[in-house]
């Protein structure tokens, strides 16, 4: 019998409590869930939604208010299930499978019934709570809302929500598909049932759990972030080329990439919006964000993305 020690928070007092969900618990969780509704359709939604198809077998609607972006993404989708087949990763037969459970739609309001529903836009807390508010207008007391939100508390999210109890933290990291960790994190609301059936959906999904208290920057991004945003002060300074910076950290401490390459794939804008959330809501200078990377963003050199960023992509294939 697998069994995990988790940690959530009492609703009541806010203090935190440890059960045990055995796995058993945990795939009755999961058989409850079929629709997954997956709002944002950009690299992380549609990552998100493929391991959702793929993996756990579910049905999957993509929702973006943006016909260039629904189409864009579905796009990248199919280029990544032509590759694994390539690859022999999966057959033809399962490419066509798993396109054959995804749908689109441009509005929540024309969405289908959700049993489950991952939000994955930017990282914007006026933007996230408005989606969560229109979601929880629109859907069933029992579906479950999750934020693939790297930074922004949980608690504060879930209050635009209807029913709180039914709203999660579920950070997938960046590649979806490659990448094995999502962070789960319960809002102050949160209920054991909503814990339970999302870590339960994690592990349909292939993904390892880990668990975090409602803080700026959970456990990746309060470790990560800072460790970048250093990084692009050194290159402020001049005390290194970026080249250099790079080749330091991936040779010298075995980082399979360098902290500015690293950067420019999250996304420069991304970087940028999980400091600001640091420095406003611990108020430590340590989390000020760099002069540089601020120069960045305002410039559209948003990285990988756009084409630009710390380095030059535009000529990359």
């Amino acid at each position: 019998m697998y069994s995990m020690r988790l940690l959530n928070p009492c609703n009541s007092c806010g203090y935190f409590v440890i059960r045990t969900l055995g796995s058993r618990t945990m795939s009755n969780s999961a058989a409850n869930i079929k629709n997954v509704c997956v709002v944002g359709a950009g690299q992380m939604g549609i990552g998100i939604g493929l391991v959702a198809a793929r993996t756990a077998k579910l049905n999957i609607q993509f929702i973006d208010s943006s016909p260039v972006q629904l189409d864009k993404g579905m796009a990248f989708l199919d280029k990544l299930l032509v590759k694994d087949v390539a690859k022999g990763k999966c057959t033809e037969d399962e490419r066509s499978s798993v396109k054959a459970r995804i749908t689109t739609s441009p509005s929540i309001a024309a969405m289908n019934n959700a049993d489950f529903v991952i939000e994955a836009v930017s990282e914007n807390a006026v933007l996230k709570r408005k989606i969560f508010a229109e979601l929880s207008q629109k859907l069933s007391e029992n579906t479950i809302l999750a934020t693939n939100t790297s930074s922004i508390s949980i608690t504060k999210i879930a209050s635009a929500a209807k029913r709180p109890e039914n709203v999660i933290g579920m950070h997938f990291m960046n590649p979806v598909p490659v990448m094995k960790l999502v962070e789960i994190i319960p809002g102050l609301q949160t209920s054991k049932e909503t814990l339970g059936t999302t870590l339960a959906l994690a592990q349909s999904m292939g993904k390892t759990t880990t668990m975090s208290q409602d803080v700026p920057g959970f456990i990746a991004n309060r470790l990560l972030m800072p460790y970048i945003n250093e990084a692009i002060i050194a290159l402020q300074e001049g005390i290194a080329t970026k080249e250099d910076i790079d080749t330091t950290m991936k040779l010298g401490t075995n980082n399979p990439m360098g902290p500015l390459t690293l950067a420019d794939f999250i996304g420069l804008d991304t970087c940028l919006a999980i400091m600001q959330v640091l420095h406003r809501e611990f108020g430590d200078s340590k989390y000020r964000p760099a002069v540089l990377l601020q120069k960045y963003v305002d410039a559209g050199w948003l990285g990988v993305k756009s084409g630009r960023g710390i380095y030059d992509y535009a000529n990359k294939k």
